[in-house]
């Protein structure tokens, strides 16, 4: 069963600026012949009027290589060349290079246009200022792509595999399959078509070629404020850059320190502090400047957290305040993001904060978003504990803070052999996106890149949204408010115990749904009569069965890589080294596949096709059913359905065997054993379950006492009563552990009536998704507290930033839990939140929670099954 996440989480990333960057490589030089260099990004040059390949070698040394085939900026309209002449503002425009004939596959219609490609020397005359050609054209299309990401595509150039210069040409490196991975490779592909066949043996040297250790370094800075709850605007960069730090892959610990006055900064050691980090004490905050952009220099990958919104912007702004000139800055600003002038600058907030990163790469570890949040969770390790503003804190303990938190940034790319650097690398392969593109963009940005790409290699025009309008219109009813289409299907479960379950699970069902039914923008509702009679269970929609769709494809790759090679190879490896390679492969596809699904179906993406995410879930649905009915008639009892999952009661080997092998024959779908359960408890509620697998662990889905924002006192006992469940191991042990449940809801009830608590134990902690401005329609329990706090402490809240608040009498029936006092507290609100927490698990035990606490004095019985 895979880890699940709500769509808007995964697709709420946005259609970015297609805008160009502008940035220079002049001061870079050319690779030497044969030197094996890494492309990590391409970019454009406006004084020379070209894109260049930026590349890094293994030393960590940077260069660039400019275009040598005079590619220009361009759109695509189905205006004449001839009649594109006669028109003034762009015929007599500078900026127009030419217009000629193209020839384009339309995919929607399957024929070949005579359209027309017009060239311009700047991407800002294509489109992004007023007046460009694009503005001025009737229709176009491919005007809105990025030029760097335009010539990527043009060129095939793969980001993040390596490259060399032969004979004074960029080349691929030699990266040829071995002859057991050719036969390996036919093997699990028999059966294919040429195409598809052709497509795998292109793409998997993307992914067993290794990635580099670049040398990089993280960077964090503090900024002097003069009281408590002043946050350092960057943009205005008021106040002193009081210590810089560096940590470096290749060893170096170093912090630049501001001294000051001995009342302002007091002399003193930390024992946080490394024995092995250098501290350089510096009297001039000018000099810190410089001292901290010549480290910044020295490495071609910098990483911070939050520097686009933070660091990087206060150093840029602060060095400008200080009469630095721009060209002594290694720094460039765009709207939303920090760049450097000769390597990359990676935000690891950015990336982290990407829900498909998030739930798939790290399997949801770490909840919130801010930086001791997440390395506590991944590293178990977090920032150092200091007084607000750094007030009174001597030098060794500012050295001492400021730098564990570039440490900590550096680490969470270090760990686990430097999983997130090859998760990085992995995508730029997949995505055909730069390294920095893949650090800020999420799962919609990655697919829209892979499918332009593949819509270019093809010679397939790239449709317009409106264009695919003709796709046939939703045929269902959504039962989620909000969503446009009805979603997966849920079988209710029955309420009870069950021991001997056993989950039987679709692997990755909607990717291969995808793929083995060819589902994509152009074969949904495909203009072939013949094509028609081909339907979708449960709607009226019909699937091409001439052409193969370039997102089933695709989709299709991405699954069959990661099922049938990459996580077999991780789970068989005897090689370490190896091992960890395929892990980290299959866990950059599973990112790719869980996510693929819906992007069709949200409105931000610009291949925009509900009609073929309604069939995806449509064919989903069917699944479950027609497996759920075969089940039972062979005699199995279906206790629950989720999504892609049935929970079965009691199977024979030989049926569960019999079950798959009808899966893979009629739906085309595998179907295998996923858990096994000694037992299983069911609530009322669907996604509601806690299952006991034959080790002892407790698996607790959607059950209340497992969510973030419950009370500790609350989650406490809750997980004293999986404890309790944990340690059953047959039906007769049920009752004891039900007289120890008993015991456990009556006390933590008796402590909160009595007021036996501390306010920790009783807070909620929940986490702000947006500006506190912008809650204008609802205000959320959490979002009063917050702005409380605001007023009250002076101290901002921001998004990815959480509250900790209490339930208290009278008021706003809130308070943060700093400003609040335990006689303040509503205790009805805890009781309540008590008896919903834990009345789902005492249903399905047959407990009543009214009757433990002393409400009604009936006895409570459990029939089990």
């Amino acid at each position: 069963m895979e880890e699940e996440a709500e769509e808007e989480e995964i697709y709420e990333q946005e259609e970015r600026e297609e805008g160009e960057v502008i940035r220079y490589g002049e001061a870079l030089p050319e690779p030497p012949e044969g030197k094996k260099v890494y492309l990590l990004s391409v970019e454009y040059d406006a004084q020379k009027g070209k894109a260049y390949m930026k590349l890094v070698d293994e030393d960590g040394n940077v260069y660039a290589y400019y275009d040598r085939t005079n590619h220009k900026p361009y759109l695509i309209t189905d205006v004449p060349p001839d009649k594109i002449k006669e028109i003034p503002q762009i015929a007599k425009s500078k900026e127009f290079v030419d217009a000629i004939r193209v020839r384009k596959y339309n995919a929607l219609t399957g024929e070949y246009l005579q359209l027309t490609k017009l060239m311009a020397s700047d991407p800002l005359a294509i489109g992004g200022k007023p007046n460009s050609f694009r503005e001025i054209l009737p229709r176009v299309w491919e005007a809105k792509i990025r030029y760097t990401s335009c010539y990527t595509y043009d060129n095939g150039l793969l980001p993040g595999m390596p490259y060399m210069v032969y004979d004074g040409s960029m080349r691929p490196y030699p990266n040829d399959l071995t002859p057991d991975e050719e036969l390996q490779l036919r093997k699990i592909f028999e059966g294919e078509t040429e195409d598809y066949v052709a497509q795998a043996f292109k793409y998997f040297p993307l992914l067993i070629s290794a990635a580099p250790d670049i040398k990089r370094a993280a960077l964090d800075i503090e900024v002097y404020t003069p009281r408590e709850n002043l946050v350092p605007n960057p943009e205005e960069a008021k106040f002193a850059v009081i210590s810089t730090a560096f940590s470096g892959s290749d060893g170096r610990k170093v912090v630049y320190l501001l001294m000051r006055d001995e009342a302002e900064l007091p002399r003193g050691e930390s024992a946080d502090l490394p024995s092995d980090v250098v501290v350089e004490e510096v009297d001039d905050e000018a000099e810190l400047l410089r001292k901290t952009f010549k480290t910044m220099e020295e490495y071609p990958l910098l990483l911070t957290f939050n520097g686009d919104n933070f660091d990087l912007s206060y150093l840029y702004h602060r060095a400008l305040n200080l009469g630095f000139k721009k060209e002594q800055i290694p720094i460039s600003l765009s709207r939303d993001q920090a760049y450097i002038t000769n390597g990359w600058h990676l935000d690891l907030y950015k990336f982290f904060k990407n829900a498909a990163i998030q739930i798939y790469a790290f399997g949801g570890a770490y909840k919130g978003f801010t930086l001791d949040e997440i390395t506590k969770a991944l590293l178990k390790k977090g920032k150092i504990v200091v007084p607000p503003a750094l007030h009174g804190l001597t030098t060794g303990q500012l050295s001492a803070y400021n730098f564990n938190d570039a440490e900590i940034t550096l680490e969470l790319t270090t760990f686990q052999d430097s999983l997130v650097m090859k998760l990085i690398f992995l995508i730029m392969r997949i995505s055909r996106l730069s390294i920095e593109e893949v650090v800020r963009l999420g799962i919609s940005g990655w697919t829209r890149s892979a499918i332009f790409a593949a819509h270019r290699e093809k010679n397939y025009l790239i449709p317009n949204q409106s264009d695919l309008a003709v796709k046939g219109t939703v045929q269902s009813k959504a039962i989620i408010k909000g969503k446009k289409y009805q979603g997966a299907i849920v079988i209710k479960p029955t309420t009870g115990v069950y021991f001997d379950v056993a989950v039987m699970d679709f692997g990755s069902l909607y990717p291969s749904i995808i793929k083995e039914y060819n589902l994509s923008y152009e074969t949904i509702d495909c203009p072939h009569p013949q094509c028609r009679s081909n339907k979708i269970p449960g709607t009226d929609h019909w699937v091409c069965t001439i052409w193969q769709g370039i997102f089933s494809t695709y989709v299709g790759l991405i699954r069959d890589f990661r099922i049938k090679w990459f996580k077999k190879k991780a789970k068989e490896a005897t090689d370490p080294q190896a091992k960890v390679w395929y892990d980290v492969v299959q866990r950059a596809l599973k990112v790719f596949i869980n996510a693929s699904y819906g992007v069709l179906g949200a409105e931000t993406f610009p291949l925009y096709t509900p009609s073929v995410a309604e069939a995806t879930t449509a064919m989903g649905r069917y699944a479950i059913t027609q497996t759920t009915k075969k089940a039972q008639d062979m005699g199995i009892r279906v206790l629950y359905g989720d999504t892609d999952s049935v929970f079965l009661y009691k199977p024979a080997e030989e049926q569960l065997e019999q079950l798959s092998q009808w899966a893979e024959k009629t739906l085309r779908i595998g179907l295998e054993v996923d858990k096994r359960y000694r037992y299983v408890v069911f609530s009322e509620l669907k996604k509601n379950y806690l299952g006991v697998t034959p080790s002892g662990q407790v698996d607790v889905k959607g059950l209340l006492g497992k969510k973030r924002n419950t009370p500790e006192i609350v989650k406490k006992a809750f997980s004293q009563i999986l404890q309790v469940l944990a340690s059953v191991k047959d039906e007769k042990e049920f009752e004891s552990a039900k007289q120890d449940i008993k015991k456990i809801v009556k006390d933590v009830y008796t402590r909160i009536k009595n007021k036996q608590f501390s306010l920790e134990e009783v807070s909620f902690n929940m986490m702000l998704n947006k500006n506190l401005s912008t809650y204008t329609k609802t205000t959320p329990q959490h979002v009063k507290a917050a702005r409380m706090y605001v007023a009250v402490t002076g101290k901002p809240l921001g998004p990815g930033e959480v509250i900790s608040f209490v339930k208290v009498r009278g008021g706003e029936g809130v308070k943060p839990t700093e400003l609040a006092s335990v006689d303040e507290i509503d205790l009805d609100k805890y009781i309540e939140s008590l008896r919903s927490t834990l009345e789902q698990i005492l249903d399905a035990l047959g407990l009543s929670f009214d009757e433990i606490i002393g409400v009604t004095d009936l006895s409570s019985f459990i029939q089990f099954k």
